[in-house]
């Protein structure tokens, strides 16, 4: 690794030596992942919890892939549960809807410390994440959750490398992110919608592609796929059309840009509603 990544990775371990006993949101993916492993190297595992939230807006299989890791690397294991599409404010699906959904979690989180006696409860936002539309991040100082990773100054391409040397297997993972951003703001959740695009997302990658969203657009898909994938979904077409009709879209079409996170954001500026 170059210098200055090791740095910061020394940096990172130093952040933790103080801070006793943590709670973790762990998702599963690489950058809590980093978070939990040097959590554990620093404090020991008894000093430790990761929390592996479940909701509907999260696929059960990420859960189930979180669990299955925190095992892999002997972290005690604390399984919650928030149920988002209960919350006004949430089904709402405004840009400010993330907030309380991050509330939602962080008051559980909050409540898990306390009731552990913990010191702290962290999460894994990243550098990255400060140049995208992030109202979380208001929730998070709201909650006093630390994001150590931003405070070692790491963003994506640095938490991936460091990752990687320490041996974690999502290391390469794509980000993951909740099924509610690929529902445009101002069109309200439900379980149904959150299904549908789930569903036709899962058929997707079963055609051995790598990453996808599938963006809720009320009776059109808009699939987003990396560009070396693009091919491989015009290969596939016919089947994509007939799986993603047979679940209620009436229109597919495929993304020119190519998948990219936070897509949805990228009309923001236009909703005079909000």
């Amino acid at each position: 690794m170059l210098t200055d990544t090791l740095n910061k990775e020394q940096n990172l371990e130093n952040i933790l030596k103080d801070m006793n006993k943590v709670i973790i949101a762990f998702s599963g993916g690489v950058d809590s992942s980093l978070v939990l492993k040097k959590a554990i190297d620093v404090l020991g595992h008894a000093n430790v919890k990761a929390v592996i939230v479940k909701s509907e807006l999260f696929r059960h299989e990420e859960f189930d892939q979180a669990i299955q890791l925190a095992n892999q690397l002997n972290a005690p294991i604390i399984e919650a549960e928030i149920e988002e599409l209960k919350d006004p404010h949430i089904i709402e699906n405004t840009p400010d809807s993330w907030y309380y959904s991050k509330c939602l979690l962080y008051s559980k989180l909050e409540a898990l410390r306390k009731k552990y006696n913990f010191n702290y409860v962290l999460d894994g936002m990243i550098m990255d994440d400060l140049d995208d539309f992030r109202p979380g991040l208001k929730a998070r100082t709201e909650f006093n959750v630390r994001s150590i990773l931003q405070e070692a100054d790491l963003y994506k391409s640095e938490v991936r490398e460091i990752s990687k040397a320490n041996g974690l297997p999502v290391w390469d993972k794509p980000a993951l992110c909740s099924l509610a951003s690929r529902i445009p703001y101002g069109e309200t959740l439900n379980f149904d919608k959150v299904n549908k695009v789930n569903e036709a997302e899962k058929y997707i990658l079963s055609l051995d592609i790598s990453n996808v969203r599938v963006r809720y657009h009320h009776n059109i898909a808009r699939v987003e796929v990396n560009d070396i994938d693009i091919p491989t979904v015009v290969q596939y077409r016919k089947q994509i059309t007939l799986r993603l009709k047979e679940l209620g879209f009436d229109y597919v079409t495929i993304d020119l840009e190519g998948y990219r996170t936070g897509s949805m954001n990228e009309v923001i500026d236009s909703l005079d509603a909000y």
